[in-house]
């Protein structure tokens, strides 16, 4: 009997189960440190400084000083601090999830790498178009063994 399954009547349940269940540690744990992560920045002369969270922007303090600046040129300072903040923001978020899953199976890789994320679809297609072929072949053989 196991031989009409072929490898699938090999699988180690409780290796898969383990397997998963590690998975969702790692998610609980990569969720509980984010939850406190902030991206910070601030400009050269120190008049803008920005904490920026997965809401977006958490803190954001003006120095006194900085009001002798033109709207204009304080407009563009406080809009690079928040892009440098989210950046660092960004950097903190890939440095976590490269801990938590490794630098291998990070998947942030994925987000960053439009190319690489494309590629593994394109493999997990392919992986499953064998496995629908493979399991419709095995039907089929069934179906004909069983006269249906």
């Amino acid at each position: 009997m196991t031989s009409e399954f072929g490898d699938f009547a090999n699988i180690d349940i409780d290796k898969l189960l383990a397997g998963a269940d590690q998975q969702f540690a790692k998610m609980e744990e990569l969720q509980k440190v984010m939850a406190d992560m902030v991206g910070t920045a601030t400009d050269e002369r120190e008049f803008v400084k920005v904490d920026y969270a997965s809401e977006g922007i958490r803190e954001l303090t003006i120095h006194p000083k900085a009001m002798r600046l033109s709207s204009g040129e304080l407009s563009e300072i406080i809009k690079q601090v928040v892009a440098d903040a989210a950046e660092d923001l960004q950097r903190r978020v890939n440095e976590a999830t490269a801990e938590v899953f490794g630098e291998e199976d990070n998947p942030m890789k994925l987000i960053n790498d439009p190319d690489a994320a494309m590629q593994q679809i394109k493999s997990a297609e392919a992986a499953y178009n064998r496995t629908f072929d493979d399991v419709m072949g095995e039907l089929d053989r069934i179906r004909r063994r069983l006269d249906l």
